[in-house]
């Protein structure tokens, strides 16, 4: 789940950046990139995975 939403910020900063539009400082396209890598960072670390952890 956590890895469709990087995807999506991704996409979101791609959009932000290649239509160079304005934004204020806190929704630039390197922050909502930060989002994403760290969305992508989690899912790779197993948080926010669907399959339940066997013991």
């Amino acid at each position: 789940m956590l890895g469709i939403a990087a995807a999506v910020l991704f996409f979101i900063a791609f959009l932000i950046n290649a239509a160079e539009i304005g934004t204020n400082d806190v929704f630039s396209s390197v922050n909502v990139m930060l989002l994403g890598l760290t969305a992508l960072a989690l899912h790779v670390a197993g948080i926010g995975t669907a399959r339940p952890r066997r013991r």
